[in-house]
């Protein structure tokens, strides 16, 4: 996993995952405007400064492990 700094021109969309660096845990993004993102962290809604967060990246291994696990198994019953 890797932390990528978000630039002006990057997109962050509703849903997304990323690591707040003071609190240094991971929170869903709720949306942006006008460089303030507006997040969920332990069932709060925080506002914080674009420049506080990363964009996390996964490598393509981490990225099947997760799918993998996230699927369910009752399809493969039938």
């Amino acid at each position: 996993m890797e932390y990528i700094d978000i630039k002006n021109g990057d997109k962050v969309f509703p849903g997304e995952y990323l690591y707040h660096k003071p609190s240094k845990d991971i929170v869903i993004c709720g949306g942006i405007s006008n460089n303030i993102v507006k997040a969920i962290y332990k069932g709060k809604i925080i506002n914080d400064d674009v420049s506080k967060f990363k964009k996390i990246k996964l490598s393509r291994q981490e990225e099947k492990a997760r799918r993998r696990e996230k699927s369910c198994t009752s399809c493969k019953k039938r």
